[in-house]
């Protein structure tokens, strides 16, 4: 199906053309983003595309919050009505009506100019207030409207970075690493072996679609609340592993927008990890093995690790309610034959298999609790007491333990949708995930874009102005203070100022050290 750009759009040299070809057009051909509905259109960035001056005043780089760049606005203008400035699109009038899609190119610049935090993710990708090539060499992919994909574009600043987002107004963008250069000028480098990526932070990736073998209430793209408990289960057991066994403090739980989550680990020394280091932590979070179609997926060495010791303490009350009486794995016959495939003792797989014949109907939480009593009442004389203990627990694991995709840990290039993006699926924005309030969480009351627009709507048109009584004359709150978007930008910005005070904290130490050197 071709894809065109609309005959309203202006033809500058930096266009998208329509009818692009399905096949990527960079030279490398390494489009790595995520696995969640990725684009099936890829191009280089435009050569020319909103080229940055060579000399920009540091204030242009961080207006402060007194300052006009019309980041968070506040809603002065009529209801409905959007101020495009710049090299953006005209104003727009915008009917913020219960008819109006996610989907609709008006409602996601309506988005972006008045919801979307770009300083705090400027922040972030920057880790310092003053100017960096942490940001300014950080690679950005925008997935347009058409589906066109748009690699290699990298900013210098929040306000450049928003500018662009309005004048292209992209379905979502993606986040890659920092390269050795700026990834605009990579074509112009003498030596291309020059032009490599050089830090990311480590991220992981968590997608329902991975346990459709042993959820039952929902598979494919499907969600609901009994299945979550499987990424509250692995948001659990990773974020412990991390902190505990690795030391990393920064890390950023964020919404997928659909039926998954990320991870973004940004302690620098996670950032500077080469793909061989990524691939063997990844390595070591890695415990189910094998497709749906393979017996056993999880072979472990005894005595366990201490890591899946305390994964077991995390995950085994989550085994008996999420999973035995939440999901009841085993209710049907095939499934009974896999967890009797699963024990070492032929005899009393048998006797399991004899009595729940006779009873059809029987739970999961009751089969669990036969492979015991059976046991004891001596069903197999050579049972190995031992042995049938091990192998209840590497069943626990096989149905609680993160199935992460791996594959999107392992490289420095791979990019990763950004935080606070919109999902062109549901609509829903990928909104942060609070790891210490983690069974508050719910996927499915995650704010969607017409909603947010909305609930702007309602507070301008004067419900708000109860609510907000006593907050003192004056005051004026930004659009996404008047929304459910809140206290997701709120935690936000309160994760990035920790990131930031350590990275201070880091350079000083640096500083110092290097002063004592002769």
């Amino acid at each position: 199906m071709p894809h065109s750009v609309s005959p309203e759009a202006p033809l500058v040299e930096d266009s998208i053309l329509p009818d692009a070809p399905a096949k990527p057009l960079i030279e490398d051909a390494t489009s790595e983003h995520g696995s969640d509905d990725s684009a099936e259109v890829t191009t280089d960035a435009p050569a020319r595309a909103q080229k940055p001056s060579a000399t920009i005043k540091p204030e242009d780089l961080f207006m402060t919050d007194d300052e006009d760049d019309e980041e968070f606005p506040i809603s002065s203008a009529p209801s409905g009505e959007v101020k495009v400035e710049g090299s953006s699109p005209p104003t727009v009038s915008i009917p913020l009506a219960s008819s109006a899609k996610y989907t609709d190119p008006e409602v996601m610049l309506a988005f972006y100019q008045r919801l979307f935090p770009f300083r705090p993710l400027f922040q972030w990708l920057n880790h310092s207030m003053k100017p960096s090539n942490d940001f300014a060499h950080r690679e950005f992919a925008f997935t347009l409207a058409n589906e066109a994909y748009l690699r290699y574009l990298s900013f210098p600043s929040s306000d450049l970075l928003r500018k662009e987002v309005l004048r292209l107004n992209p379905a979502r963008f993606e986040i890659g690493p920092v390269y050795s250069t700026n990834p605009r000028d990579r074509k112009t480098l003498r030596k291309a072996s020059t032009f490599k990526p050089v830090a990311k932070e480590l991220v992981f990736d968590i997608d329902l679609t991975d346990y459709d073998e042993i959820r039952t209430c929902c598979d494919k793209a499907n969600i609901c609340h009994k299945c979550w408990t499987f990424v509250t289960m692995a948001v659990k057991v990773v974020d412990a592993a991390l902190r505990e066994d690795f030391g990393f403090e920064h890390i950023l739980w964020v919404y997928s927008g659909r039926r998954g989550a990320h991870a973004w680990i940004s302690d620098k020394k996670a950032r500077e990890m080469d793909d061989n280091k990524r691939r063997a932590l990844a390595g070591y979070l890695e415990v189910i093995k094998g497709g749906s179609q393979s017996g056993k997926k999880v072979n472990v060495k005894r005595p366990l690790h201490p890591h899946l010791v305390r994964s077991l303490d995390l995950l085994k009350d989550h085994f008996q309610t999420d999973i035995l009486e939440g999901q009841d794995p085993w209710r049907t016959h095939e499934k009974t034959e896999h967890l009797l495939q699963l024990l070492p003792d032929k005899a009393l797989t048998d006797a399991l298999r004899k009595k729940w014949a006779s009873a059809p109907g029987r739970s999961s939480a009751s089969k669990w609790a036969d492979i015991d009593a059976v046991a004891k009442a001596g069903a197999s004389r050579a049972l190995d007491g031992k042995a049938l203990l091990e192998a209840k627990k590497d069943i626990i694991l096989e149905y609680t333990y993160p199935r992460l995709d791996v594959e999107v840990s392992k490289k420095l290039i791979h990019l990763l949708k950004a935080p606070f993006v919109v999902h062109p699926k549901t609509g829903r924005v990928c909104v942060p995930i609070d790891a210490k309030r983690l069974e508050r969480f719910d996927p499915l009351g995650v704010p969607t874009v017409t909603e947010l627009l909305g609930e702007i709507d309602e507070w301008d048109a004067g419900k708000g102005k109860v609510e907000g009584e006593g907050e003192g004359e004056g005051k004026r709150l930004a659009d996404y203070e008047k929304t459910s978007l809140r206290p997701y930008v709120e935690y936000f910005k309160s994760y990035v100022a920790g990131l930031l005070r350590d990275e201070r904290g880091v350079k000083r130490e640096r500083k110092e050290g290097d002063a004592m050197e002769f």
